[in-house]
């Protein structure tokens, strides 16, 4: 059942841009699975589905592409092991990580290719992210936070 929905949600997000978890659920229903909310949450942390720019500048749900892919266990493990402390200003994210860690994890955050962020540098234990604008920003380190288990 729950492979099954699975398999449903990646279908769903290939053929439609699919902003919110709300809207993700309707289609579920409307398929004729019986989910909630927090069934579908799961399901997105499960599958690892990243929210990208849509083609109207709204954000949609999309499964890891070929760049995202780089980003595998080991490089997740190496961020929620290394980021020791994320935050923003403006149009700049800082990420503090252990000592002599922060090129690999800029490198799997370059690796990510978000459109909202425009380039990174990495010092020994620190990470600068300059990103589109000041909204852009909070969501970015939001997401770093996800990714490294700080939430």
């Amino acid at each position: 059942m729950k492979t099954n929905r699975q398999e449903e949600i990646l279908r769903i997000i290939e053929e439609e841009e699919i902003e919110t978890q709300e809207e993700l659920a309707e289609c579920l229903r409307a398929r004729g699975h019986k989910v909630t909310q927090a069934t579908v949450s799961r399901d997105i942390k499960e599958l690892r589905l990243i929210k990208i720019a849509g083609r109207h500048r709204a954000y949609r749900y999309a499964r890891p592409g070929r760049h995202e892919g780089a980003l595998n266990d080991r490089m997740i493990r190496l961020l929620s092991d290394s980021v020791t402390e994320i935050d923003y200003a403006g149009q700049m994210v800082v990420v503090k990580t252990l000592s002599g860690s922060a090129n690999v994890a800029a490198e799997a955050i370059d690796n990510m290719n978000w459109y909202e962020v425009l380039g990174t540098i990495a010092g020994d234990n620190t990470i600068f992210l300059a990103v589109r604008n000041s909204g852009d920003a909070a969501e970015i380190a939001g997401r770093i936070r996800k990714l490294a288990g700080k939430e």
